[in-house]
């Protein structure tokens, strides 16, 4: 789960800004990059960078603190971090907000701080829509989703993933979430046509493969599933072997008579 959480971390803080960069935001990508290859050694220098600062500049060594914490999995630090830093910068830098937000939310739910992490994702997917940025509200949405999930309400997370889907509809996992949720709630006719969007979108993701045999299966269509997961075998990637096993399952499931 981590390195998914640390791609979709650095995948916010990459979206930060497309103008030159300056001397802070170089220096927010040294220390960064030294996070994940030394995070014991971040926090010395995020903490030094932060001596005698106030107010927004304060933004960018606390982010870089975030990730340094999230390297040695001290969760609830680097939603702090993520946090203050999101608080620090400017009211009018609505997608900055969001997208510090965002981040502080994926630490909270690694935390297993959920209804942290559900506000969070709400008040960064609102930033987001204020900034003009329907994709990243979207993704917001879909992350608040998680979250209610955690927290057992899978009525408001397919509420949430309804309006990720119309803000954010080219992102393959917005309708990943949406299958997974429908399959589990037992719509098995919008969890195959969302996994087949999904699968169009991003059709080399072995995580989507997983799910479109998964649906498949319950739905009684085992050739389709063996297809799936075979598929995903066929990849090569870190889904492979779960694949391997829900095919070794499935052959040894007793025929339906």
């Amino acid at each position: 789960m981590f390195p998914l959480v640390l791609a979709t971390v650095l995948a916010l803080a990459q979206q930060a800004t497309t103008a030159p960069p300056t001397l802070e935001q170089d220096r927010l990508t040294a220390c960064v990059t030294e996070a994940r290859t030394d995070p014991g050694q971040a926090i010395t220098t995020a903490s030094q960078w932060l001596e005698g600062l106030s107010g927004v500049s304060i933004a960018a060594p606390q982010q870089c603190l975030g990730f340094a914490y999230m390297g040695l999995l001290r969760w609830d630090a680097a939603m702090l971090a993520f946090q203050t830093a999101r608080d620090a910068i400017a009211v009018d830098d609505r997608l900055g907000r969001a997208r510090l937000g965002s981040m502080a939310g994926n630490a909270a739910l690694q935390a297993g701080q959920q209804l942290v992490a559900e506000g969070a994702f709400a008040v960064a997917m609102d930033d987001a829509l204020a900034g003009g940025d329907a994709r990243l509200a979207g993704l917001a949405a879909a992350d608040r989703a998680r979250a209610l999930v955690a927290l057992g309400d899978a009525a408001a997370a397919g509420t949430a993933l309804a309006r990720a889907r119309e803000l954010a509809p080219q992102e393959a996992e917005v309708w990943l979430l949406s299958a997974t949720l429908a399959r589990r709630t037992e719509d098995l006719t919008n969890a195959a046509s969302w996994i087949g969007t999904a699968a169009a979108l991003a059709p080399q993701d072995g995580a989507i493969g997983l799910e479109a045999g998964l649906i498949a299966a319950l739905a009684g269509d085992d050739d389709a599933a063996r297809s799936a997961w075979g598929a995903v075998i066929a990849l090569g990637g870190p889904q492979a072997a779960t694949a391997r096993q829900y095919l070794a399952q499935l052959e040894e499931a007793p025929a339906t008579p």
